[in-house]
């Protein structure tokens, strides 16, 4: 089928997914869009709500979270149109039609698999939208803030459930990369992450996201890269850690590293068993591309 659909993963985030759907819904201008919201376990009403106000959204749940990864797999290979979008459930077009854009893109770009939004991330609205940017390829793409082509999507592995949370936009980057797809940021694309970075710090999440983090960049490195490699990624990714984090006094960076040490080695067979590595030649080709756009702010902030 021709059409886009939108996917979206929640968790006990209702008042910014009934925010987000409100605003996209005024982005979007009547274009013709089908949706997908998975609830992964919340309590707070999420999936009722959904429910009595937006019959025509098909509406999925885990009784208890399996994770981000798992429910943007099932999302994905729900899809019947011929692009899916995912978004964030805190996140917005500001960009008006987006979909307009987005189609003419991937029509004048064959070989591209995925387009990246561009993200301005904060709690209030930018204060201008205006870029100068242009489009460009790059080696990866934001999770919540991306479009994806399915006939590429179908040609590579699912997202890794075992992940859970963080990793999986690299993990299908490297596989799309094997299969001579591209990506690309798609700054005609203007979205509104409504988040605070600095605050995020200090949540009670901090630890848990820093430990899925780290390991699931480990987790990459004994996958894709060239064996030789690893041990030096490894060593240099922990030592930005102590050096950034732990010397300055985040004891719970400490406590994350610890445990993503843990999940490392626990992990290792299942890594060795999965890998698919790049050669060293396409290693070298990869490391050339322009790195994943995920931040943008106005020329006058």
């Amino acid at each position: 089928m021709k059409g886009f659909t939108i996917l979206i993963t929640t968790r006990n985030r209702l008042e910014d997914l009934k925010y987000t759907l409100q605003l996209n819904e005024a982005a979007l201008n009547g274009s013709d869009v089908k949706y997908i919201i998975y609830d992964d376990g919340s309590n707070d009403g999420t999936y009722e709500f959904i429910a009595s106000n937006y019959s025509k959204i098909k509406l999925l749940r885990n009784e208890t979270s399996r994770g981000l990864i798992y429910c943007r797999n099932r999302m994905m290979n729900l899809v019947k149109t011929e692009y899916a979008i995912s978004i964030d459930d805190d996140l917005h077009f500001i960009t008006n039609n987006p979909i307009h854009n987005i189609k003419a893109y991937f029509e004048a770009h064959s070989n591209c698999a995925i387009v990246s939004f561009r993200i301005f991330w904060s709690k209030e609205a930018p204060a201008s939208t205006h870029s100068d940017e242009t489009a460009f390829r790059t080696k990866s793409y934001a999770g919540g803030a991306h479009a994806f082509r399915m006939s590429a999507w179908k040609s590579i592995p699912g997202y890794p459930d075992w992940f859970i949370f963080y990793g999986e936009e690299d993990y299908a980057s490297y596989h799309l990369f094997k299969k001579d797809w591209e990506i690309h940021y798609l700054p005609k694309v203007l979205v509104h992450h409504r988040v605070d970075l600095k605050a995020r710090k200090y949540k009670k999440d901090y630890r848990l996201r820093t430990r899925r983090a780290l390991r699931s960049g480990w987790f990459l490195y004994l996958l894709f890269y060239p064996l030789g490699l690893v041990p030096k990624k490894i060593l240099y990714s922990l030592w930005m850690q102590f050096k950034t984090k732990v010397f300055k006094g985040d004891f719970k960076a400490f406590i994350a590293i610890l445990q993503a040490l843990g999940d490392l080695i626990l992990n290792v067979p299942r890594l060795i068993k999965e890998s698919d590595r790049l050669s060293k030649e396409q290693f070298l080709k990869y490391s050339k591309l322009p790195a994943t756009k995920l931040y943008w702010k106005p020329k006058d902030l």
